[in-house]
Parts: structure tokens; C-alpha cells; sequence
């Protein structure tokens, strides 16, 4: 009985994401709705106009799922996060159609951490990996707490929206992320029921979404999806007795490939946060991998280091990150030195 309130919403969203995706992808080809207006993605390889509207079934199956479920009280923090997912839609959904500029999107991501901030969303403390604890108390703790989560936002959002350039990248991604929350939620010293029922009934939406989004793709995440699953994120692992450890790994190739193509573009002068083609999968594409091949990848190391994240401590946690790390900077500087050969 017990294992139903985990079991019914994610089948509720799957069904429910399978039903508006499958909608939208018809609409669309048989033309009732022309996306002839619309734009090409800046970020993805796509080379033809393709409806970029997955987020909306994400998140509407989503909240439509919470909503009705029975075992769920819906608190006042969960509500301000289905709040801000709506307007996460409703800004995406314009960024998809018309384009918001870069300043604009971050200006909205920055109010959007703000928010959830404000309405209780914090960290409440730090695990020191190497023994002890750090509380977030007095004026100090306050707005250090309030920069680091509004940093962890920003983070893991646009890692998610940047790695959205390879059909079903960052819908398995964050598939995975979804159900290693979920077996968080339900260890005894965790015990959240309430976040199991939020990531199953999230893992239920993006499955589906991988479904239509898997190479060759139906249809696209656009910036409401791929921007909602990094923020979702973040907010489970801040739910989860500030599992940030555990999400930071569980997300370690595509938050690294943040950081390194943001340091890359700081080097040159370049717009932090204007797309360009020096992302880990554009690279391989280079090198002649096919899609498919490049979303397998993903998929298996995130599940690889997803399995390690849930079986080590906070310790272990931050020596495999920087393992991690090594590894793809001396990966990089590989598929350069092989790609510049090529030239």
C-alpha cells in the first residue's frame, strides 16, 4: 500500500506528459498550429524549426499530478515552487517564441532563486566532509545562506539548459537526478514521503518527455523545460536535508562542462552566458559521434555516478567530484588536441 503513493503519480505524470506531448506533436504536424513564427534554437543542432514546447507538458503533468494526489499536502514551500514553475513556463515559453536576451533571462533566474529564498527555501546547514557541521545562524549566516542557494540555482539551471543540445541529454539526465532524490527521500534518517511523491511524479513527466525528445526528437525541452528540470533540481536537493552533495555529483558532467566553457568564454572575452559550440557534446560531435552515441554517454556515466553518490559519504562524495573533474578537464584537452589535428 505504502509503495502506491510512490507508484500512482509517477504514472499518473507519465500518462498524463504522454497524453500533452503526443498533442502538441500533432497539432503541430498536421498544422493547426504553424510554428513558422518561432525560432531555431540557438543551443541545439537541430537545423529545422521543431516545436520546442516539451516544458509545457513537463510541467503542466507535474503540477496537474500534485494537485490531485491525495497523499500529498501541498505546504506552502511547495506551493511557492509550483508557483515559480509556472512562471519558469510562462517566460520560457516566450524566450522559445521571441527570444529574451541573455541579461533578461538571468535577471529572471535571479528573481526566481530570490523567491523561493524569501519563502522559506534554504539551506540549513553544511556538512563539513571532514567531520562536523555548519549552521547558517545571526546576519553572517543569513545572507550567506542567501547568496550560496541563489549560486546553486544559477548553477544547476543554465548547467541543465546548456547541456540541452543533443536529443534526450537533459531529459535523461535529469531522469536519473529525479529517482536519486527519490531513494534519498525514502532512507530512514530522510524519511520524506511528501519529496518521494515530487520525484516520482517528476521522473513519471520527463520520461515521457524522453520518449518524444529521444534522437531523432518529436519535440524539443525549449528554455521553460530545460530551464524547469535544473531548478526543479536544485529545489529537491534543498527539500532533501540540503543533499547538495548528492546532486552536485549526480550532475557532476554537466555542471563541470558549466564551469569549464564559462571560464573558457571569461578567458576570451566572451558573454558568459551566450550560446556557443564549446559544450562537452558539441565537441564529440566533432569527433563524429552520433547523437544517439553522445546521449547514451550521458546517460550511462550520470547512472554510474548516480549509483556511487547514494552508497558513499560526504567525504567520498568530494574526492570522486574532483576525480571527476580531473578526468574531463585531461578529456578536454583530448577531443582539442584531436580535433585541431583533424583541421
Amino acid at each position: 500500500m505504502e509503495n502506491n503513493i510512490f507508484l500512482t503519480p509517477f504514472l499518473v505524470a507519465f500518462f498524463l506528459a504522454l497524453l500533452f506531448l503526443g498533442t502538441i506533436v500533432w497539432v503541430v504536424k498536421n498544422g493547426f498550429v504553424s510554428i513558422s513564427g518561432g525560432r531555431l534554437s540557438s543551443r541545439h543542432i537541430h537545423d529545422k524549426k521543431i516545436s520546442r514546447f516539451g516544458g509545457l507538458a513537463i510541467i503542466l503533468s507535474f503540477i496537474l499530478t500534485l494537485f490531485f494526489d491525495k497523499n500529498l499536502m501541498i505546504s506552502s514551500q511547495l506551493a511557492g515552487v509550483l508557483i515559480a514553475s509556472l512562471a519558469i513556463l510562462a517566460v520560457g515559453i516566450f524566450d522559445d517564441i521571441w527570444q529574451l536576451s541573455w541579461k533578461k533571462q538571468l535577471f529572471f533566474q535571479i528573481i526566481t532563486a530570490l523567491f523561493v529564498f524569501f519563502i522559506g527555501i534554504r539551506l540549513e546547514y553544511i556538512s563539513n566532509p571532514l567531520g562536523g557541521v555548519f549552521f547558517f545562524t545571526g546576519d553572517v549566516g543569513f545572507v550567506l545562506n542567501l547568496i550560496l542557494v541563489v549560486f546553486w540555482i544559477l548553477l544547476i539551471s543554465n548547467a541543465m539548459n546548456w547541456v540541452d543540445g543533443v536529443d534526450g541529454v537533459s531529459g535523461g539526465i535529469s531522469a536519473i537526478g529525479f529517482l536519486t532524490i527519490f531513494f534519498v527521500s525514502i532512507r530512514p534518517e530522510v524519511n520524506q514521503p511528501p519529496l518521494g511523491i515530487v520525484a516520482m511524479a517528476l521522473l513519471g513527466s520527463v520520461l515521457a518527455f524522453v520518449i518524444f525528445n529521444f534522437n531523432p526528437a518529436k519535440i524539443l525541452a525549449g528554455t521553460s523545460g530545460s530551464f524547469f528540470m535544473g531548478f526543479i533540481l536544485a529545489m529537491l536537493a534543498l527539500f532533501a536535508g540540503a543533499k547538495i552533495a548528492t546532486t552536485l555529483l549526480v550532475l557532476a558532467v554537466p555542471v563541470i562542462d558549466a564551469l569549464w566553457v564559462i571560464f573558457e568564454r571569461l578567458g576570451s572575452g566572451e558573454r558568459i552566458f551566450e550560446a556557443d559550440k564549446k559544450h562537452l557534446h558539441y565537441r564529440l560531435l566533432e569527433l563524429g559521434w552520433s547523437q544517439r552515441k553522445i546521449c547514451l554517454f550521458y546517460w550511462l556515466v550520470t547512472a554510474l555516478i548516480a549509483s556511487i553518490a547514494l552508497n558513499v559519504g560526504a567525504f567520498g562524495k568530494l574526492a570522486i567530484f574532483f576525480i571527476i573533474f580531473t578526468l574531463m578537464i585531461v578529456f578536454y584537452f583530448l577531443i582539442r588536441k584531436k580535433t585541431a589535428s583533424t583541421v
